[in-house]
């Protein structure tokens, strides 16, 4: 089971690694060709803006998972120096743990945003739905939920305490 765990995390992870990469380098391409075009022409795309908005939300979610797959997100660290071996991986899970539930309701509540943009017909630009681009809320936070529920059983493989 351990094995299939990490087959499906080493996917999982390629794909974030895909999706970022193709996504700042979309921003920068962009970014740059709106400032030239500004700079040298008064003018620029009209979509590029709110494009670049959306990319940033989309970067930011991505950043996130990235993250909490290295385990190095932000968090309140004040009792890890306290407890070593065992009782840090029982911390460790707990917070784990919590973070899977807030995660959860945030990509519940996302989905439920995202389900009434839709129902709305809300358009970001040129009659692209809004809820295209605010998708990544529920997948992301859906996704940062399997990851700290992934956790678990990593943090006391082979008798090792992580």
């Amino acid at each position: 089971m351990l094995e299939q765990l990490k087959r499906i995390r080493r996917t999982i992870l390629a794909i974030e690694d895909g999706l970022m990469a193709l996504l700042l380098s979309a921003m920068i391409l962009l970014a740059v060709a709106q400032i030239a075009l500004r700079n040298l022409f008064d003018s620029g795309i009209i979509w590029a803006d709110p494009s670049l908005r959306i990319m940033v939300l989309w970067i930011t979610l991505l950043g996130a998972l990235a993250a909490a797959r290295e385990d190095r997100h932000i968090r309140i660290d004040l009792l890890s120096h306290i407890f070593k071996g065992r009782g840090l991986a029982y911390l460790q899970a707990a917070t784990d743990l919590f973070s899977a539930a807030v995660c959860s309701l945030i990509a519940w509540h996302g989905g439920r945003f995202v389900w009434f943009e839709w129902q709305d017909g809300t358009k970001l630009f040129n009659g692209i739905p809004a809820w295209a681009g605010e998708i990544i809320i529920p997948i992301g936070f859906g996704v940062l939920t399997l990851r700290f529920l992934l956790n678990l059983p990593l943090r006391f493989r082979n008798g090792e305490w992580q």
